[in-house]
């Protein structure tokens, strides 16, 4: 049996339990705790309009009050396999990205399946992105130096968004930071993963994730490229990026692959595993050294994007 990190082997008592409708929905009724909003940085609530058809959509924005000049900015996607989820979850890691780097960080609130199915997340959070960049003087932010990122799904939706935004080309992504990224829909169709292990996501969960986002049964040919970043072909021109995950992830292999294809795309990209670590070890044990570790590398990779000069 694969072996648990040191740090993190009390997950080996952590069932495998599986998200459907009914677990789905008694966690939409809970409430997120969120910690105190901290007197160094402002945290507010920005409403986008509607535009056309696109209905309005949010951003929760953290900035130091201490900036005094444009500065980078992190445009972070939360995860909950595009089925829960907000951006109030990852309150603790927005604080402490726009503190420790001196950066503006804005989360998206985007529609959750499986009332709103692909490209409706990826629609959202292009839309907040586009108006982060195009609003970027009054707020702050300098719009050559604006990284996307994202943990699970919210990982995934980041490679999307990243794909989109380059198609477009209407804003520029200066780098993007893929945390454990729920990237491709044919590892629901997988049979020959060891799974003994697996924590927090499992096969089961994937499968309804995965179901309840494209609208129709994973696997299939047609998938798009925009809803499931793997599926894409050419990943030539993409920013630098850097993928973090552990070896007891589900989305291991998937996210070792994809980092494999941006190095032999020549897109620059840094591959940070993490021996003995499952899906969301981080948000379960903030506190663990290896969970530390993990965040300061992300900071780390940040730092060296967004400040290169």
């Amino acid at each position: 049996m694969p072996t648990f990190h040191p740090d993190l082997a009390v997950g080996r008592l952590i069932p495998q339990f599986s998200f459907g409708p009914r677990i789905v929905a008694l966690m939409s009724r809970a409430t997120i705790r969120v910690p105190d909003a901290p007197d160094d940085i402002e945290i507010r609530d920005v409403a986008i309009p509607a535009s056309g058809e696109h209905p309005a959509v949010s951003l929760r924005l953290y900035q130091p009050r201490a900036l005094q000049a444009a500065a980078p900015a992190l445009y972070w996607i939360h995860g909950g396999g595009f089925i829960q989820g907000a951006p109030e979850q990852d309150e603790r890691t927005s604080i402490a990205f726009a503190r420790a780097l001196g950066i503006t960080v804005a989360s998206i609130r985007y529609r959750l399946s499986p009332a709103n199915h692909a490209p409706a997340a990826l629609e959202d959070a292009y839309a907040g992105l586009h108006w982060l960049a195009t609003n970027a003087a009054e707020l702050g932010v300098d719009p050559a130096r604006i990284a996307v990122g994202g943990a699970s799904a919210g990982g995934g939706l980041a490679a999307s968004l990243v794909l989109y935004a380059h198609d477009r080309g209407e804003v520029d992504v200066a780098f993007q930071l893929l945390v454990y990224p729920m990237l491709d829909d044919r590892t629901v169709t997988r049979t020959d993963q060891d799974i003994r292990s697996v924590r927090i996501w499992t096969p089961k969960s994937n499968r309804y994730g995965w179901t309840s986002y494209l609208g129709h049964e994973p696997g299939i040919a047609t998938t798009c490229p925009y809803a499931a970043a793997a599926r894409r072909e050419n990943l030539a021109g993409l920013p630098p990026a850097w993928i973090g995950v552990g070896t007891l992830d589900l989305f291991y292999d998937e996210d070792v692959a994809y980092a494999n294809r941006l190095i032999d795309s020549e897109v620059e990209c840094e591959l940070f595993v993490v021996p003995g670590a499952f899906h969301g070890f981080d948000a379960l044990f903030s506190k663990k050294p290896v969970v530390q570790n993990f965040w300061e590398h992300q900071a780390d990779a940040l730092r060296g994007a967004l400040f290169r000069d």
